[in-house]
């Protein structure tokens, strides 16, 4: 009863959720506590008083080396007589239907469902995705789905935060397992007769500790720790007994009776039998598992090196007995039993399991496992290796890994006068150059790849290193060398019936003639995105979700662009595509702040930017919406953003990377912060690389708020704003822009015409928090003769009316102490990242651009 104390609030919670769900309300219930806190004994407690009308089907997750793809999902399956690997074959593989399917077998509809998933800190990519999508369509259900999971700041928790946070808030309730308090373990230790206060420093309320010390021999001092605790208590065992524990150990979560009957024979029963009398086993009934993990590593970890390899290469020929044992725990095994031929069978297998679900984390880390011992392997199963391996490191922006692996394999496909592989891996290398921005590279990669292909007779191959130039041709706005090998690539591919580079290969057609001819552009994305989708290619149908929403801000359809980004970044979330969701996310931040909702643009693009993991090319949009917020706001941290967004320049002056950065610069410029020769140098540079008049547009403008006198040269082609503001109908511009709900640029174009109009400019600037830019009009004004120009609110105004959160006055308090970025972020237990954005949201709001300012503005404002 120990692990109960202090839980009735917890248990009154799910009690209320499961009683929603038999109301048709389902909801995700997530318990989170440290290692050993009782999230376990709390589901334990629920189930045991759930009603006999619940369904309730239980798994858990593994703390295997590489997770077993959809391990968890099998598990519940098993316990609802559903075939899933079956399901899976009929589904070849596609998570969205497989996932459907299963969402079909637990609602019942007629009952409530209590879906159990314990240990979610070890889950695999796939079994997440899995969560993410019942997650998000839970609510009209019939099924609660209960979750545990570790707090710590390990790798696996953090993924499963990113996947808890992508499930709508109203379908998810976080449920905190706290320790015991002092006054809880005194009680019992009281009650054992026991030193409390002992027990209480040693345990910190841990639940399990407090369990494990209190069980301890009967002595008034308790052990120093709960691993001398575990051992000690393993040591009264017989020989026999503690020899069948230390077997049972290597095996993580749970022990099936007939491995331990295949792995110790028949005199097994009775050993084990002493265990659990020992209080060291749980008897599961068709298994037996260590009472905690944290009991089980104890004994594990005092196996030596040898005895632990012993152990498991017997676990691994007891589990080859059985044809249904999953190949992730094979391969488990295998690499502790330092089994080198088996880990060489097994884990290529294990790896195309796992991508064939979509768990492509895990099925690198698998190719990862293989590749270790692969120097006895023939060359050309070798080069398979390292091909696989590079591609599942793509899918996951490991960009870095994926290069050396496809080096690899080119070095081995070459030697092997393999031209077909060599010139597929060359295209593959352009690829990744191009993803980690180094454009110089991706050309030269991609030209390789053609020249070499067109030696071998006409192949798929190279038919993708056409599209492949086709793309990096699109990318560069070289549009007629687009279509021409857009179309020879098309060509080929419709001759050898290859879908995937038809789709492909339109995608860059259609992006290529957003500038020539729109409606033939629409027509081809559109084609492009229906294969992908029809035939589940879904890095294609991102591409062709991020160019139709790209496309449209360029054209400044805004609705369409919101529609597809929306769209597209569902998809991503679905398939666990977290580079094309992240990039189109950055886009969707340049949205938001064309929109005028520069709060949540900021907080859209932070959200990207404080993804380590994420590569350059991934971070760019996102960089440039932060970058123009701040310079609009007057926040000095936009200065590292521009750093970052120039270096990817550096290496291949791409146009649609050249653009955004030279309009930022030519708006510091403007407002007296950069250098105006600097400003435009980049404009005639992006102007020399511009195919059509349209994609200048935006540069145009800043060049004629620069420089008043030089030509804006043809304005043809160009979208309706910029054309009437260049031929100085600010008026036509400003109603254009108000019709788009653009107000940031609205107030631009306001700000060039007479007084009333510059004095509407100065009120919408000021309710955008825009003060540097709304400083700047003031002097135009000024220097126009107008007198009586509002000076902007006073700081106490500002503070009263600036909508500080409950969150920013908790940050803003603490940069009243003084405190750093980094500590306020230990002190609120948030990523310095976002507090990077509160602190920048902040001193927007208060219409300072120091933290000393922002701090002087709440004190004048009574604020503090």
């Amino acid at each position: 009863m120990t692990m109960l104390l202090e839980r009735q609030a917890q248990l009154e919670q799910l009690d209320g959720l499961l009683a929603a769900a038999t109301r048709g309300c389902g909801h995700v219930a997530a318990l989170s506590g440290e290692a050993g806190a009782g999230k376990s004994a709390l589901v334990e407690a629920f189930v045991g008083v759930a009603s006999d009308g619940v369904r309730i089907f239980r798994s858990a997750c593994e703390d295997l080396a590489i997770p077993d793809p959809l391990g968890p999902l099998y598990d519940l399956a098993r316990e609802a007589q559903w075939a899933m690997p079956q399901a899976i074959d009929a589904r070849q593989g596609q998570r969205l239907p497989l996932f459907s399917d299963a969402l079909e077998v637990f609602e019942a509809r007629t009952q409530p469902t209590l879906l159990i998933i314990e240990d979610l800190h070890w889950a695999d990519d796939a079994t997440l995705d899995f969560v993410r999508f019942l997650g998000r369509r839970i609510a009209n259900t019939h099924i609660l789905l209960v979750l545990t999971a570790r707090t710590d700041r390990s790798e696996g928790q953090m993924r499963v935060r990113r996947a808890l946070g992508e499930i709508p808030v109203g379908n998810i309730v976080r449920i905190d397992v706290p320790l015991l308090s002092e006054a809880a373990v005194l009680s019992l230790a009281i009650a054992a007769g026991r030193d409390g206060d002992a027990i209480y420093r040693a345990t910190a309320g841990n639940a399990f500790f407090v369990t494990e010390l209190l069980c301890a021999d009967n002595e008034m001092t308790p052990p120093a720790s709960v691993r001398d605790a575990v051992v000690a208590r393993a040591e009264r065992l017989s020989a026999g007994a503690r020899s069948m524990l230390d077997a049972v150990s290597v095996f993580p979560r749970r022990a099936d009776a007939w491995a331990l009957q295949g792995l110790c024979g028949v005199a097994a029963a009775g050993q084990l039998a002493e265990c659990v009398s020992n209080g060291l086993l749980d008897d599961l009934g068709d298994g037996y598992a260590f009472r905690h993990e944290i009991a089980r590593r104890a004994i594990e970890m005092m196996l030596t090196t040898s005895s632990r390899r012993m152990f498991n290469q017997r676990a691994l020929s007891a589990l080859l007995e059985n044809s249904g044992v999953a190949t992730a725990r094979l391969v488990h095994h295998a690499v502790e039993a330092h089994n080198l031929e088996a880990v060489r069978e097994f884990a290529p297998i294990a790896a195309r399991e796992a991508s064939r679900v979509g768990a492509h984390r895990d099925a690198a880390g698998y190719y990862e496992v293989a590749l270790r011992q692969a120097d006895t392997l023939p060359e050309e199963e070798r080069a398979g290796l390292y091909e696989h391996y590079a591609f599942e490191c793509h899918l996951i922006a490991r960009i870095d890994e994926a290069v050396k692996a496809q080096q690899q394999a080119r070095v081995l496909r070459q030697a092997l006068g393999n031209t077909l592989k060599e010139g597929d891996s060359l295209r593959c290398l352009s690829r990744f150059a191009y993803l980690l921005g180094d454009r110089r590279d991706a050309d030269m990669f991609g030209a390789q790849a053609v020249t070499l292909l067109e030696t071998v007779p006409a192949s798929a191959e190279l038919a993708m290193a056409y599209s492949n130039l086709s793309q990096l041709a699109m990318l560069a706005e070289r549009l007629d060398e687009t279509l021409s090998l857009g179309a020879r690539a098309i060509e080929l591919a419709e001759r050898l019936n290859r879908p995937e580079v038809v789709c492909h290969a339109l995608n860059n057609v259609g992006a290529a003639e957003q500038w020539l001819d729109l409606d033939s552009s629409r027509l081809h994305l559109a084609r492009s995105l229906e294969i992908a989708l029809e035939q589940n290619f879904q890095e294609h149908a991102a591409r062709a979700f991020t160019n139709c929403a790209c496309g449209e801000m360029n054209q400044l359809g805004y609705s369409q662009a919101q529609s597809f980004l929306d769209r597209g970044i569902d998809y991503c979330v679905e398939n666990d595509l977290a580079t094309w969701r992240d990039y189109m996310r950055g886009v969707r931040a340049q949205l938001l702040l064309r929109q005028g909702c520069w709060d949540e643009a900021a907080a859209e693009a932070l959200d990207v930017i404080a993804n380590d993991g994420a590569t350059a090319l991934v971070r760019y949009p996102a960089l440039v919406a932060l970058s123009r917020l701040r310079v609009r706001r007057g926040d000095p941290s936009a200065e590292p953003l521009l750093q970052e967004m120039k270096q990817f320049l550096e290496r291949g002056a791409e146009l649609q990377r050249l653009l955004p950065y030279a309009s930022v610069v030519a708006e510091r410029a403007w407002l007296g912060e950069a250098d105006e020769d600097e400003a435009l140098r980049l404009i005639a540079l992006a102007e020399s690389l511009s195919p059509t008049r349209a994609v200048f547009a935006e540069l145009a403008v800043w060049r004629r708020l620069l420089a008043p006198g030089i030509d804006p040269g043809d304005t043809s082609g160009m979208a309706a704003p910029y054309r009437l503001l260049l031929a100085g109908d600010w008026r036509g511009a400003a109603t254009a822009w108000a019709e788009l709900d653009a107000p940031y640029e609205r107030a631009l174009a306001l700000a060039q015409g007479d007084e009333a109009a510059q004095r509407m400019a100065l009120e919408i600037l000021e309710a955008l928090g825009a003060r540097p830019v709304a400083g700047h009009v003031r002097d135009i004004m000024r220097q126009n003769g107008v007198i009586r120009i509002a000076r902007g609110p006073r700081r106490t105004t500002r503070a009263n009316s600036a909508g500080l959160t409950q969150r920013q006055m908790e940050v803003l308090q603490l940069i009243e102490r003084g405190l750093s970025n980094k500590r306020i972020a230990e002190h609120l237990a948030i990523s310095p990242k976002t507090v990077d954005h509160h602190v920048s949201a902040v001193l927007g709001k208060l219409d300072a651009v120091s933290r000393g300012e922002a701090t002087a503005a709440a004190r004048d404002s009574g604020l503090i």
